[in-house]
């Protein structure tokens, strides 16, 4: 960021865009600094300097999230080699937590934003679908590491997610429709009731130790 008057105006043309404060834009813009060295973008290996990152089951989907066009707001598909301190916003601004005061429309946009965060994560050949065993398998990845359950109980819980799934998005089916994968509209049925808003935080907005959780 450049020098004082044009700086102000930049942070709260990125506030207006982002839904941060400034004083969280201007976190994050350190963060930013840490992760890049210094440098006005970041490419995927920069991710190496998150600790608890390299811990996450869903490590590699997280990280490429951060570069998929699709979460950058662009027409096109695929990845992006590097992004800078905006896109860097962008895709923060999924993780930021609810406020008090939303009204309902407006918590319901930024719920659907999260979500569909959330399936373009799964929806790795950018089709806008995802096959049910693409479900299952993310479902286990992300209970893989929790440390009260065992493989049998991780893969019996991802296996009812599936199944719960196809129950869901079969049952809304025409007779004569045939089953594709799970779309968007599915997707949010699927995740209806379920509290993401609290699932998908960070604590980047303070000057804690870096982590992406879920």
């Amino acid at each position: 960021m450049g020098s004082s008057h044009s700086v102000l105006e930049e942070i709260q043309e990125l506030a207006d865009k982002t839904g941060f404060t400034s004083d969280q834009i201007e976190n994050l813009h350190r963060r930013f600094k840490q992760l890049s060295g210094d440098q006005p973008t970041i490419r995927k290996e920069n991710f190496d300097r998150i600790p608890d990152l390299e811990f996450n089951p869903i490590r590699s989907k997280i990280v490429r999230a951060f570069f998929d066009k699709r979460n950058l707001h662009e027409a096109s598909e695929g990845l992006v080699e590097e992004i800078n301190f905006e896109d860097f916003l962008t895709i923060m601004s999924n993780f930021r937590p609810i406020e008090m005061g939303m009204d309902d429309e407006h918590q319901d946009r930024f719920r659907k934003q999260k979500l569909k965060f959330l399936f373009h994560m799964y929806d790795a050949d950018s089709d806008g679908k995802i096959t049910l065993k693409e479900y299952r398998n993310v479902v286990q990845e992300m209970l893989s590491g929790n440390p009260h359950l065992d493989k049998d109980s991780v893969r019996s819980i991802a296996d009812g997610a599936m199944m719960e799934a196809a129950s869901i998005c079969v049952g809304q089916m025409e007779p004569d429709q045939v089953y594709e994968g799970i779309t968007f509209e599915d997707f949010l049925k699927i995740w209806e009731g379920i509290d993401i808003e609290t699932k998908m935080h960070v604590r980047f907005l303070t000057m804690e130790p870096m982590a992406i959780c879920y």
